[in-house]
């Protein structure tokens, strides 16, 4: 956010149905059969088709005919509720059979030991001898790199040739189905930067603990060829991690209170102002496994931040800071910040206050049908800073002439999960 004036986030989480819709377009790919797998809701809960009166579910036109609605009876509620439980549970341990010949080499660039350990993985992936030999991409970096010596690897056998690829940034962006499956050799930070590098679509990752942290990397690379070769041959369970999706919305520096009053975010975002003007609109989207924090930067003093839910004002807070967290990220900055430990599979969202200046905000837990929305006033006295997933930080600056210090907001929508911890049957 280059221009002058603050920001805030704005958090949005889809309703049941298109989670369940994104759920299948993850889900179509990977052969699943979804019918089994309890998706044939309509069948399941059909309403009845015989004529029933208005308080029974069906509106009557004027012409005769018969118009159904969307009203459900007790019982068909509960068999949704039930249904959708059980299709969770299902989708908890899914079990998949991929197809894969393109695989994603990910590791850290700068670590000579494990640039050795991927030229030895990349070798092995090229030796195997299979109906549709393996295609192996690396970091473009490698390229050129002494310890990884892509020439001489390519040299020692000629059926190499054609088969050791490079990816970069701009092609992970623009075809991410060319990839079948994500082999990350570091830490969680490097399992982060897989879900970083794959904003929309994420191939299935799976995690070698060679970093400092382990909370997502959970197989032993001393078993690599074992661990490969049955997730490749026998299929992978599958534990889908929820993401968010922020986007920046710049203020609209052009727009001008009614009746000659200063700019008021709460106004804005949840009273008539809001609703009659256009006030802000959005600029970057970013989409984050762990956590997004405004906080105060290196500004001495200590932020002040706006709270909403759906279309209410939750609280005010004055903390360093505020930290939005997916269930994966309770681990993070999250937990440091005094918020709650949370199973990935809960689709929540955690919003914790960094070193509150009072207790008036405590950390909570909300679901994930809520709109969350965390804005910085247009009177705060300091700027704050963005950052997603410890990446990609922004700041919205104070400067004339700009007296009413513009708004930004960051709305953060639910979308597929990451597949990752890829365990063979």
């Amino acid at each position: 956010m280059a221009d002058n004036g603050k920001f805030g986030v704005d958090l949005k989480l889809d309703q049941v149905a298109s989670r369940q819709d994104d759920l299948v377009r993850i889900l179509v790919p990977l052969s699943v059969n979804l019918i089994d797998l309890g998706l044939d809701i309509e069948s399941r809960w059909s309403l009845d088709k015989q004529p029933t009166n208005v308080a029974e579910g069906r509106l009557s036109k004027d012409d005769g005919n018969v118009m159904h609605s969307r009203l459900l009876t007790k019982k068909q509620l509960s068999e949704m509720a039930l249904g959708i439980r059980e299709l969770s549970k299902k989708l908890a341990s899914l079990k998949v059979r991929l197809k894969v010949r393109n695989v994603f080499l990910l590791t850290k660039a700068h670590d000579e030991e494990l640039i050795s350990i991927t030229r030895g993985l990349a070798q092995w992936l090229l030796s195997q001898e299979r109906d549709e030999p393996y295609i192996v991409y690396v970091e473009d970096t490698l390229k050129q790199n002494k310890i990884f010596d892509a020439e001489g690897l390519q040299k020692g056998n000629p059926n190499y040739e054609g088969r050791l690829k490079y990816w970069n940034n701009e092609l992970t962006r623009r075809h991410p189905h060319t990839f079948d499956f994500v082999i990350s050799l570091g830490g969680d930070g490097t399992v982060l930067y897989a879900s970083w590098l794959f904003q929309r679509v994420v191939p299935p990752v799976l995690s070698f603990a060679l970093g400092s942290l382990g909370f997502l990397t959970k197989f032993d690379f001393a078993h690599y060829q074992d661990t490969v070769t049955r997730a490749f041959r026998d299929g992978i369970t599958v534990s889908l991690r929820l993401r968010f999706e922020g986007t920046i919305m710049r203020s609209n520096k052009d727009h001008k209170p009614s009746h000659g009053k200063k700019r008021d975010l709460v106004e804005e975002l949840i009273g008539e102002e809001g609703e009659e003007h256009r006030t802000h609109k959005p600029d970057m989207t970013f989409h984050i496994l762990n956590d997004i924090v405004v906080d105060r930067g290196p500004n001495p003093t200590m932020s002040t931040i706006e709270v909403f839910g759906d279309d209410e004002h939750f609280t005010t807070v004055q903390a360093d800071g505020i930290c939005v967290s997916t269930p994966t990220g309770s681990t993070a900055y999250n937990l440091a910040a005094g918020g709650s430990l949370c199973h990935p599979e809960n689709p929540v969202i955690l919003v914790s206050a960094i070193c509150a200046h009072t207790l008036s905000f405590r950390p909570i837990i909300l679901p994930d049908t809520i709109v969350l929305r965390i804005g910085v006033p247009y009177d705060a006295r300091t700027s704050s800073w963005a950052s997603f997933d410890g990446r990609e930080r922004y700041v919205a600056k104070l400067a004339p002439p700009f007296p009413n210090k513009s708004s930004k907001s960051l709305p953060i929508n639910l979308i597929p999960p990451l597949p990752i911890h890829a365990p063979p049957l």
